[in-house]
């Protein structure tokens, strides 16, 4: 069922786990995430960029299908606008049903941040749609961004950014970069200053650049108070794996071939990163037949 992004993450919240949010630009990722998410009892989020809508996840298409499998699945599904920069980007994302919609002005001055966060509030609420928004910068992994203290979230800052938004999640910077780390590079993240953050604020917490980060990363990461990570590099390279070791094996595989490859090594990434991120079992569907949450 197609649920509030909202929901997922406050109960995450309350539970002491994150929800995987999956950037997926096809009917083969999306399906490779909500059946994954189906056999491991667990919630997940369906997301898509601006940019990868623009070039491949046609909303009038993408839309529909994660609705349809949302609908048959057992567990909770959100559908989230991944960095909205553009005003007219996230009232589409509304209008069209996407379940929450994030508004990234995080490289804008602080008060211009502020404005557009709330205005962004302003629209989605009353239609039900709930809003994460940045605050710090989370950059480009190729461009060594995340290694300096200057683009982490100010706890203070963030209390006041919160209150004067009534944003639902808040998307922190605390050392990670969106994209693809140099060859054996693991950041280094900040959790004290994640602890005070979540001590703060007292509501959910997202991590952005959850790929390459390593397990042992992600974990002290939940456990610290990150309830929604952002995943798109390792899932893409989940699925290039995928084909690539099917075309070793068998170079005459032809495309159907290639893209059952590829949704099915997705999936087994999926399940494997729902079991890291504590997510697995949260939902049986007895429990979410009724209406209730475990």
């Amino acid at each position: 069922m197609l649920v509030s992004m909202k929901s997922l993450l406050d109960h995450a919240d309350e539970n002491t786990y994150a929800v995987m949010a999956m950037n997926s630009i096809n009917i083969e990722m999306v399906r490779a995430g909500i059946e994954a998410a189906t056999e491991e009892r667990s919630p997940i989020i369906i997301q898509m960029g601006p940019g990868q809508i623009a070039k491949h996840a046609h909303l009038d298409a993408i839309v529909p299908v994660v609705r349809a499998l949302a609908e048959k699945a057992p567990v909770p599904i959100a559908l989230n606008l991944d960095h909205g920069a553009r005003l007219e980007d996230e009232v589409r994302a509304i209008q069209e049903g996407f379940t929450n919609v994030m508004i990234d002005a995080s490289s804008l001055p602080f008060e211009e941040n502020v404005q557009r966060t709330r205005t962004v509030v302003t629209l989605a609420h009353p239609k039900g749609v709930s809003v994460e928004a940045e605050l710090g910068h989370v950059g480009q992994a190729a461009a060594g961004d995340g290694r300096t203290d200057d683009m982490y979230t100010d706890v203070a800052q963030a209390c006041e950014f919160v209150e004067r938004t009534g944003c639902d999640a808040l998307a922190v910077a605390i050392g990670t970069a969106h994209g693809t780390y140099p060859k054996g590079y693991v950041p280094k993240l900040d959790f004290n200053r994640l602890a005070e953050l979540k001590r703060a604020l007292q509501m959910p917490l997202v991590l952005h650049g959850g790929s390459g980060s390593g397990e042992e990363n992600l974990k002290a990461a939940v456990a610290g108070g990150i309830n929604k990570i952002n995943v798109c590099t390792d899932a893409f390279q989940a699925a290039k794996e995928g084909m690539l070791a099917l075309l070793s094996e068998n170079p005459a595989a032809d495309f159907l071939a290639l893209q059952m490859a590829a949704e099915a090594s997705i999936k087994a990434f999926v399940k494997k990163y729902l079991h890291i991120i504590g997510s697995n079992d949260r939902y049986t569907y007895a429990a979410f037949d009724s209406g209730s949450k475990e």
